[in-house]
Formats: C-alpha cells, sequence, structure tokens
C-alpha cells in the first residue's frame, strides 16, 4: 500500500508534508498560548500565577 502512495507524491512533496506535520501543531499550540495570555479575564491570570509557586 505504502508502495503505490510513495509513488503517486514526489519525494519533496513528501519531505514538506512531514515539515509541516510538525510545524503546524507547534505554531497552534503557541498561538493559542498568546490568545489565552491575552484574552483570559483577570481572575484567571491571579490563579496561574499563584500557580507557578
Amino acid at each position: 500500500m505504502w508502495e503505490r502512495i510513495y509513488g503517486y507524491a514526489p519525494p519533496g512533496a513528501i519531505l514538506i508534508c512531514a515539515i509541516l506535520s510538525f510545524v503546524i501543531p507547534v505554531a497552534v499550540y503557541y498561538l493559542n498560548q498568546k490568545l489565552h495570555e491575552y484574552g483570559d479575564p483577570p481572575w484567571k491570570k491571579k490563579d496561574k500565577e499563584g500557580e507557578g509557586s
């Protein structure tokens, strides 16, 4: 089965897809962290500051 799929996609496309399969989730994670940093209500920010100590 993999031989058939590999035969349709050029090797460069497979490498690009492999890289994107890592980069996209990491980028979404950091974007989500930034959105929570700016968008969380004040009462939630106070709880997060106390958790680290």
